[in-house]
């Protein structure tokens, strides 16, 4: 076996030898041509100066991993989808498993070269959280997403060009608050297109606008810079952002904020079934009592045939059918007593 080895090592080095032989002689080849070659085939050659110049000034290399949990609805996964379009730098990747630990996303993003992550999590195909998360450091920020409405529902007049960059508009309520204002610094570098990315445009046509509403909820949409009059129209997709807690870590850590405000969609359906359940309960007694009241009614409406005879009849109208003398009875018991008037006296007045 020893000298075969030795025998595959001299041919690997032959081997290598030519091959060296053989580059050297094109290069050779190729700078004896690039002299003849025409005007027309020096443009790829300032593309990719253009190109190797770009990268240069392309400093800021956030990539964004975009990904949804195994069982999500149609309208999770048609926001999922409007989100890769409108952000030129994300990197989608296949369902995730919910028996697996957030954990493994940190995992994924490494593999992927991504440093942010966007992990919308579907529970009882009902309720839809989004999860922005930092991959190296932290901090990550669990949301409960409301209102949903896509760019294929809402059908917008807005129009917006693929791979452009936005401009991030943020509401004053941002800076009132500590825990916005990290909110506000997890979404401009995880929402903001990088400077000179390879596969953004050049040019700025949209606009990000973030509000903060009632209870701290945060509402986007997303509006079409009409050409130089700056008028906006809304492009779309719609939704609603109310944040949940704020970790320290990536998907794991110290819990930084809870949101006193949050109230779980299932203690929401379960208020919701008591109340109907209530409300059915009602109806039912109202239902018997109806039953109950119509069965008394038929009972009394009903002419019952007295057997053991007149004699035992108790009603107002059996006197009235009783004899003449029963009559003149009853008339004499039912007349009123009149008294009478006494004849009055004359008095003495003391003279005959």
């Amino acid at each position: 076996m020893g000298k075969f080895s030795k025998i595959k090592k001299v041919q690997q080095e032959e081997s290598a030898q030519e091959k060296m032989e053989w580059e050297a002689a094109g290069a050779k080849d190729s700078s004896d041509d690039s002299s003849d070659e025409s005007d027309d085939e020096q443009v790829p050659q300032t593309q990719t100066e253009e190109t190797r110049k770009r990268a240069e000034l392309w400093t800021n290399r956030e990539r964004v991993l975009v990904l949804c949990s195994r069982g999500a609805d149609v309208r999770t996964r048609y926001l999922m989808k409007d989100v890769k379009d409108l952000l030129p730098h994300a990197k989608g990747d296949s369902k995730l498993d919910q028996q697996k630990s957030l954990k493994a996303l940190n995992e994924i993003a490494e593999m992927k070269n991504c440093t942010k992550v966007m992990y919308f999590e579907s529970r009882k195909r009902k309720d839809t959280y989004l999860w922005m998360s930092n991959v190296e450091k932290g901090p990550s920020i669990k949301f409960l997403v409301h209102n949903v409405h896509t760019m294929k529902e809402l059908k917008m007049s807005g129009n917006c060009l693929k791979a452009s960059r936005p401009v991030l508009s943020f509401d004053d309520a941002f800076e009132q608050k500590p825990h916005l204002k990290l909110i506000k610094e997890v979404l401009m570098q995880t929402l903001g297109t990088p400077h000179h990315h390879p596969r953004s445009q050049p040019f700025v046509d949209h606009v990000f606008n973030f509000s903060v509403g009632e209870g701290d909820k945060i509402w986007f949409r997303n509006f079409q810079i009409v050409d130089e009059s700056l008028q906006l129209q809304e492009v779309g997709p719609r939704f609603v952002l109310e944040m949940v807690r704020l970790f320290a870590g990536s998907f794991e850590g110290a819990v930084l904020y809870d949101n006193p405000n949050y109230v779980s969609p299932n203690v929401i359906r379960r208020e919701h079934r008591k109340g109907q359940h209530a409300y059915i309960e009602k109806q039912l007694a109202l239902k018997a009592s109806n039953i109950k009241q119509a069965k008394v009614t038929e009972i009394l409406a009903e002419k019952t045939v007295d057997l053991v005879g007149k004699e035992f009849d108790t009603q107002d109208n059996a006197i009235a059918d009783s004899t003449e003398a029963a009559a003149q009875i009853a008339a004499q018991i039912e007349k009123r007593r009149v008294r009478k008037k006494k004849s009055q006296s004359a008095k003495y007045t003391g003279s005959d």
